[in-house]
């Protein structure tokens, strides 16, 4: 069975830093892309991050290209994404997702979501 579990977020002034973790269960970052995304309220689902299997590439939004960073630790079955210079533009929900390949995982939206996936730990930015 397949579980991804989130933690790390909160809340944090403008311009600091978090570092989120997902926790992953049943199944390997050799062979499945992981990626994460945000939701805020009223908005929709967007995927902010992902990265391939074997890390082979990464996939980052504009919006948070050059602040945010995605990374995995197969030994620790862990995902991260280390997210600076934090705006209240990033204030969400961040949920991190699991499939096999980015350009499924990506294709998720607010209405649907492809892979497995985590609950969620909020993140807000105080301006």
């Amino acid at each position: 069975e397949v579980q991804l579990v989130e933690s790390g977020g909160g809340l944090v002034q403008a311009g600091g830093s978090l570092r989120l973790s997902c926790a992953a269960d049943g199944f390997s970052f050799d062979d499945h892309a992981i990626g994460w995304f945000r939701q805020a309220p009223g908005k929709e689902r967007e995927g902010v991050s992902c990265m391939s299997s074997a890390g082979v590439t990464t996939y980052y939004s504009d919006s948070v290209k050059g602040r945010f960073t995605i990374s995995t630790d197969g030994a620790k079955s862990t995902a991260y994404l280390q997210m600076n210079r934090l705006r209240p533009e990033d204030t969400a929900i961040y949920y991190c997702a699991a499939d096999l390949t980015c350009d499924t995982l990506l294709m998720s939206s607010s209405t649907i979501r492809f892979g497995f996936w985590g609950q969620g730990t909020q993140v807000t930015v105080s301006s």
